[in-house]
């Protein structure tokens, strides 16, 4: 089995997660209640799980070759949504965790994408410019 190198790019991404996590929780505990820092909290990890999972499934897809490649990507899929579905649906009734918080906290990777993306092409804008 061929053994796929992440791209440093996406070792990027996954570093700047825990970053991002790690100021949106700072931020929170010093000007929001407990709820809404926890809502933060687990929606982030949900979040960094998810983005985790996500690329392993597909570096294992990738590196079988599968010729049922679609299916089983869309199989992972399911699987990854049903879970997270789960574990939202405990924390939203089992948990005193915020609502709101929990949504900024699952946001995380999409501010950290969308973030990256901006710093890249304004560093390779940059290069080009010079």
């Amino acid at each position: 089995m061929n053994h796929i190198e992440k791209d440093p790019l996406q070792k990027k991404l996954e570093v700047r997660n825990w970053i991002v996590l790690g100021i949106f929780l700072a931020v929170s505990l010093i000007f929001m209640p407990y709820r809404f820092t926890l809502g933060i909290l687990l929606g982030g990890l949900i979040g960094i799980i998810n983005f985790y999972w996500l690329s392993r499934g597909l570096r294992k897809v990738f590196q079988q070759f599968l010729d049922k490649a679609k299916s089983s990507i869309v199989k992972r899929y399911y699987i990854r949504v049903t879970v997270t579905g789960v574990a939202l649906f405990f924390i939203i009734t089992r948990t005193p965790a915020d609502v709101i918080g929990l949504i900024v906290g699952l946001s995380v990777v999409v501010v950290n994408i969308v973030s990256t993306i901006l710093l890249e092409f304004s560093k390779n804008y940059a290069k080009e410019v010079e």
